[in-house]
């Protein structure tokens, strides 16, 4: 068996690491967010419903981000692979096909590259995750996790203030195009600045995994903690990914906004609340979960069956500033849950499945979350707008609101399987490694 002490690269290097990936992220999340705040413009432009926006926004992307997720991830569990190297090539992919969203002519062409963004960014995810586990003892797990999922609230936020801000300057193609030239460069500091030299040596002491794709998720499947760890998440996604597409639009719409004023006001503190709830929940879930492992998801549990009423009273003011301040206590509160949902992923698998477990909670998240949440509350939108006109958006963030019930009881459920589950693996992880 190979040693602890083999596998620990200096902790110069894994904070450097730490840094670039977090860099990578957020330019994940900026590409892929940047379409929100870019939405109303599209679609009086191409003249599109808000149906196709929410498939332009979510499913077109989702779909093959998550198809494509899973044999990717399973590459990156082989040992004889360069992690560095995969992730900087997603990420030249997923520039790329940014910059080209700029140039469509029509929805199809505008759909054909989101769904290229959503092919590079299925190369990202699933193989920083197994950096981190494998470079960051478990006790410091969802800090580095959280740490690395600070790009969503960051990459999210600028996208909004860039997007904006470029929408009613130089219009929404060069928006498109201006975010996505720096990733290609980024790619590059990547391969640099990131070495998976450990690989070699787990490689020289291990067998790389035969296992099918098909055959590493039976592995997974036989976790209850992991299944209902996945229902959760997937349900704050759905609702995540619904919310921020609309509520943008909701700005736009019932108050009148401009993309840039959105942009500024709505993605500055959404970002900041962001930030503050990401970094908040790998704290806790680190502080306490040491203390008693149930409490690695009680403040994701609790904080979600709190943000709802918030939720409800912020899209009922008529005045957004009002509106705009009690979202973000639930933006805060939503929040909660990256640290320790993806720091539990990756302690309740075996090593060599670890991408793969991520890139299946991701698969459902996205799917689920990014790929239905904003086409479901699109069509929503749809079907009752003839009943309240450009209103409709905010009857539909009502009912997501409420909806916000459903991953808060998943999470008090998954207490305490989780805390027996996570107990049971680092037992077996310290007898493998002595």
């Amino acid at each position: 068996m190979i040693s602890k002490a083999a596998l620990s690269p200096t902790q110069g290097s894994t904070r450097v690491m730490l840094w670039v990936l977090l860099v990578v992220y957020v330019f994940n999340f900026l590409d892929r967010q940047i379409v929100n705040i870019l939405a109303e413009p599209i679609r009086r432009d191409l003249g599109i419903s808000d149906t196709q926006i929410g498939l332009m926004t979510g499913l077109a992307f989702a779909l093959f981000y998550t198809v494509l997720g899973l044999p990717i991830a399973r590459y990156a569990d082989r040992p004889s692979t360069d992690r560095s190297r995969l992730i900087a090539g997603a990420l030249a992919i997923w520039s790329a096909m940014t910059a080209l969203c700029g140039f469509a002519q029509s929805f199809a062409q505008l759909l054909l590259a989101r769904i290229g963004v959503g092919v590079g960014e299925a190369g990202c995810t699933p193989a920083a995750h197994s950096l981190i586990a494998d470079r960051v003892p478990a006790e410091r797990r969802a800090s580095a996790m959280a740490f690395y999922a600070l790009g969503i609230p960051i990459g999210s936020l600028l996208g909004m203030m860039l997007g904006g801000y470029l929408a009613d300057t130089l219009g929404w193609r060069k928006a498109f195009m201006v975010a996505g030239i720096p990733g290609l460069i980024l790619a590059l500091c990547v391969v640099l600045l990131i070495k998976d030299s450990h690989r070699k040596t787990f490689a020289q002491s291990t067998t790389a995994p035969t296992e099918t794709v098909f055959a590493a998720l039976g592995a997974l499947f036989k976790s209850p903690a992991y299944l209902i760890l996945v229902a959760a998440a997937s349900a704050s996604s759905f609702l995540s990914y619904g919310k921020a597409t609309w509520t943008t639009i909701f700005f736009q719409r019932s108050y009148g906004l401009s993309p840039s004023e959105v942009g500024f006001t709505f993605g500055l503190w959404g970002g900041v609340a962001g930030v503050a709830g990401t970094w908040l929940g790998g704290w806790l879930a680190d502080r306490f979960g040491r203390v008693d492992r149930r409490h690695v998801v009680t403040a994701p549990a609790i904080g979600m069956a709190l943000a709802v009423p918030i939720a409800i009273t912020a899209y009922f003011m008529t005045d957004w500033r009002l509106s705009l301040m009690l979202l973000m206590v639930p933006t805060v509160l939503n929040s909660l849950y990256y640290g320790p949902v993806y720091s539990s992923v990756q302690g309740l698998v075996a090593r060599r499945h670890r991408a793969t477990a991520s890139a299946f909670l991701l698969f459902c998240q996205n799917l689920i979350g990014l790929g239905l949440g904003p086409l479901f509350f699109g069509m929503l939108s749809d079907s009752i707008k003839p009943t309240y006109g450009e209103d409709s958006v905010r009857y539909v963030l009502y009912g997501a609101a409420c909806l916000g019930l459903i991953p808060a009881l998943l999470f008090w459920i998954l207490r305490p399987r989780l805390h027996a589950e996570l107990d049971q693996h680092e037992r077996a992880e310290t007898q493998a490694s002595d």
